[in-house]
């Protein structure tokens, strides 16, 4: 029986997790089914991880955690570094999965390989080309010293091939995120925030912010925020902003100085959503502006209009074949796309391969066999 744990290092890790945890849960016992353990290298108290993520995503809580927490991303490798070193010793451990591409994650991977045991990466071959992007030289240690490479893509599953893995260690075995959103739809309610706003489905604009690069660029984001809640106002639609932090903090300051009298149309901030509640606000959404890629994959799956803040997108695959659209930092590219968007003539989009919810399925017999 084989000894597995699972490691995240942020909320959005979870999410991409949670599928397999449930497939293996769903095991008939025996000699084949995999024994895990999660662990989360933050803290308990962590206020990003709210009560209800765990029952909605249908998971227990993390069984260890290793309790970092650090704003500096050298220190907070060689402090998990240090934390998971001590866990693998104290827990015998046959293989390591771990996900995407955060400091942590690359400093889990460097351990589990320093320790002799077989590590598993999922949403493996994910590319920027910029070797300045911290999260670059992550994804190139991470896929370097990875075992087993599951990718969501055929444009990852060739990234990892060209960089020379072995063709009988990379799987391309779709998108795991895609497995939650099928999961979610049985329980998924109308939130209680849509007649609080008086919104109808379809009939609205959905707005998160989280990436640092934006929030560091002031002037250029307010440009970006006028595009957003100017184009909105003149469409007559409100655009749901569930925000925390500095991005809360500026896009408050933002409406503040716009001082604007009619709040039924334009930007409205909101308190940070359950999962279960953004995901319910995702799917009905009229089009979608945000900088995670999370969201731009959720709305290629559900076919709502995307607009990423980025000029770079993980899975190419949602801009090729799917909803989602790049316009960078630039605020005339935004203002245009959102005016397409506003004016319904959006492109034509279908579902990636393999974005079939079965993905963990096939991770979970691959790590089994």
């Amino acid at each position: 029986m084989k000894k597995i744990c699972i490691v995240t290092g942020a909320r959005p890790n979870f999410i991409k997790v949670a599928p397999i945890m449930r497939a293996i849960d769903l095991m008939a016992d025996g000699s084949q089914k995999p024994q895990y353990q999660l662990v989360y290298s933050g803290r308990e108290d962590d206020p990003t991880l709210e009560p209800s993520l765990f029952s909605d995503l249908g998971i227990r809580k993390p069984d260890q955690y290793l309790g970092i927490d650090c704003e500096n991303l050298n220190q907070l490798t060689g402090q998990v570094m240090s934390a998971f070193e001590r866990y693998l010793q104290q827990h015998p451990t046959d293989v390591v999965i771990v996900v995407d591409d955060l400091a942590s994650t690359m400093a889990v991977s460097i351990v589990t390989k320093k320790q002799g045991v077989q590590l598993a990466h999922i949403a493996a071959g994910t590319r920027s080309f910029d070797i300045s992007m911290p999260k670059e030289i992550n994804r190139l240690v991470i896929d370097g010293l990875s075992d087993i490479l599951f990718t969501a893509g055929i444009s990852n599953n060739s990234i990892a091939n060209k960089e020379g893995a072995e063709l009988s260690k990379v799987y391309m075995v779709g998108n795991v995120l895609i497995d939650n959103i099928r999961y979610l739809q049985q329980k998924m309610q109308r939130p209680d925030l849509m007649d609080e706003l008086h919104l109808a489905d379809h009939h609205y604009l959905l707005f998160t912010l989280n990436r640092k690069a934006l929030l560091e660029r002031t002037d250029n984001l307010d440009q970006m925020l006028s595009v957003i809640d100017g184009e909105a106002r003149k469409a007559g639609v409100k655009v749901v902003a569930p925000l925390r932090g500095k991005a809360r903090e500026h896009v408050l300051a933002f409406m503040m100085h716009q001082g604007a009298a009619d709040h039924h149309v334009g930007l409205d901030v909101v308190e940070p959503q359950g999962y279960l509640d953004f995901a319910y606000l995702a799917a009905h959404a009229q089009g979608i502006i945000t900088d995670s890629g999370n969201v731009a994959e959720e709305a290629t799956f559900n076919g709502v209009p995307c607009i990423t803040l980025n000029s770079y997108t993980e899975h190419i695959e949602t801009v090729k074949v799917g909803t989602n659209e790049l316009v960078g930092e630039d605020p005339e590219k935004l203002s245009e796309k959102l005016a397409q968007l506003l004016s319904g003539s959006w492109k034509h989009a279908e579902i990636p391969d393999r974005w079939d919810g079965r993905s963990a399925e096939r991770i979970v017999q691959i790590l089994s066999e």
